[in-house]
């Protein structure tokens, strides 16, 4: 099959490889954003989609608008009989969708329709979610609406971070991909309709999303912290004299036994920073303050000379 890529995050690179080492399929172009600026040097950096093609020795096109007239001739120029889209960033209009003959399979972080949009592994893990899954669906002009093709589901595990289930999923995302191609090919293709009813949505997440809300329970703030790896990153405020810095949060161990209101460090013991929260507390394990390196709480709250009573915002 003729296929064309479009994708720039990590998430499409497993695709992006099978489709390459496939003897069924061709490659005939790979379409992802233009090279952003990186870093404190703001130097250019190629997307990994990017990195991927050209290992591959695949055309690459970086258009700044995926739906302009030059970029829908170049398809067009290609006749592919499908194109792939994972994790582009840029939103596909008509003219693209209707262009190749298979139209467009988008391949999505979730069972949907539940977490349609960008953010779908964090949002899940965020919400306490048992199962989550991969869904690769026959692309309209809706926000992740269009008929599904097929779906793998995958227990979310205890200790998961939404960096660690990704790159999971992306790995369930490239076998599914290749078992739904040979089933279009084969004519065994089936499709379902998606159920409203039953959706929800997951957007972007921004950099103030990663803040902790020590109002929450435990169990909350604890998956709240994993769904912020490896970005946005969670955070809480801590006093520094008459000024507040930014302490991100790894990892924490629940616990029953705190006792305060919601924020206030209620113990600095040999194992960590005990927190409260509603109904309980946790206690840090791992933690970072802003312009320093990332350490154990033990070791930061011993530079700190932290004691009990200081409140977290």
């Amino acid at each position: 099959m003729r296929i064309v890529f479009a994708g720039t995050g990590e998430f499409g690179v497993p695709c992006l490889e099978a489709l390459v080492a496939s003897d069924d399929h061709f490659v005939l172009s790979v379409i992802t954003q233009p090279d952003r600026p990186a870093g404190r040097a703001q130097k250019l950096l190629a997307s990994p989609i990017k990195e991927c093609a050209l290992r591959h020795q695949l055309t690459v096109f970086q258009p700044e608008d995926v739906n302009s007239s030059t970029t829908l001739s170049q398809i067009r120029y290609q006749k592919p009989d499908l194109m792939v889209v994972v994790a582009y960033g840029q939103i596909l209009k008509k003219p693209i969708l209707e262009l190749p003959e298979m139209g467009c399979w988008n391949v999505h972080g979730s069972l949907l329709p539940k977490y349609r949009g960008a953010s779908p592994i964090a949002a899940a893990i965020r919400d306490r979610q048992k199962r989550t899954g991969v869904t690769i669906m026959q692309m309209n002009e809706g926000l992740d609406t269009g008929d599904m093709l097929g779906k793998i589901a995958t227990r979310i595990r205890p200790a998961e971070t939404t960096g660690v289930l990704h790159d999971r999923l992306a790995g369930k995302a490239a076998p599914l991909l290749l078992e739904l191609l040979e089933k279009a090919k084969k004519g065994k293709l089936r499709s379902a309709l998606q159920n409203s009813a039953e959706a929800s949505v997951a957007p972007r997440m921004k950099k103030e999303d990663g803040k902790i809300d020590w109002n929450k329970s435990p169990e909350e703030i604890e998956a709240h912290i994993r769904a912020m790896q490896p970005w946005p990153g969670a955070y809480t405020w801590i006093p520094d004299g008459q000024d507040q810095k930014m302490l991100k949060v790894f990892t924490v161990i629940l616990s029953r036994r705190a006792k305060g209101k919601p924020g206030e460090i209620v113990e600095v013991n040999p194992h960590g920073i005990l927190v409260a929260a509603k109904k309980g507390g946790v206690l840090l394990r791992e933690v970072q303050l802003e312009g320093r390196k990332r350490m154990t709480a033990v070791e930061y709250a011993r530079g700190a000379g932290l004691v009990a009573g200081v409140v977290l915002a």
